[in-house]
């Protein structure tokens, strides 16, 4: 009977609809020593800090290495404020995670979400 229940189960998952996640944006963008400290000078210490501070550094500041690319979804300081949460949602492997923390890195962030909503973010890190 368990063996039962749990084909019933798996059926009824993979039946529920799936909410699809469109491409809302991306960008590349140079992970630089200024990107590691907030705008008081704080050393930043976790992936998501350092990937916002980069996009305010980006649209607010005008703080630009070589390549970094513009992206119309974190010039809003409301959608820079929910990156942790997308990171969350979203991916980053644990080693690129360490890689962006010492910074002279290059990131390649997608954006996901429906409309203009975002998500979640996808990173992938190379130096």
């Amino acid at each position: 009977m368990p063996r039962f229940l749990v084909s019933i189960l798996f059926c009824v998952v993979m039946a529920t609809p799936t909410i699809a996640q469109d491409l809302v944006g991306s960008y590349v963008a140079y992970i630089g020593r200024d990107d590691l400290y907030s705008s008081k000078g704080v050393r930043l210490t976790e992936p998501w800090q350092i990937l916002r501070q980069d996009r305010a550094n980006y649209h607010r500041f005008g703080i630009r290495q070589r390549g970094d690319e513009s992206d119309s979804f974190f010039n809003s300081m409301e959608n820079r404020g929910i990156m942790e949460r997308m990171i969350m949602n979203g991916s980053i492997d644990s080693s690129a995670a360490r890689i962006l923390l010492e910074g002279g890195a290059t990131v390649f962030v997608r954006i996901y979400g429906s409309g203009s909503r975002g998500t979640s973010v996808h990173v992938t890190v190379v130096r």
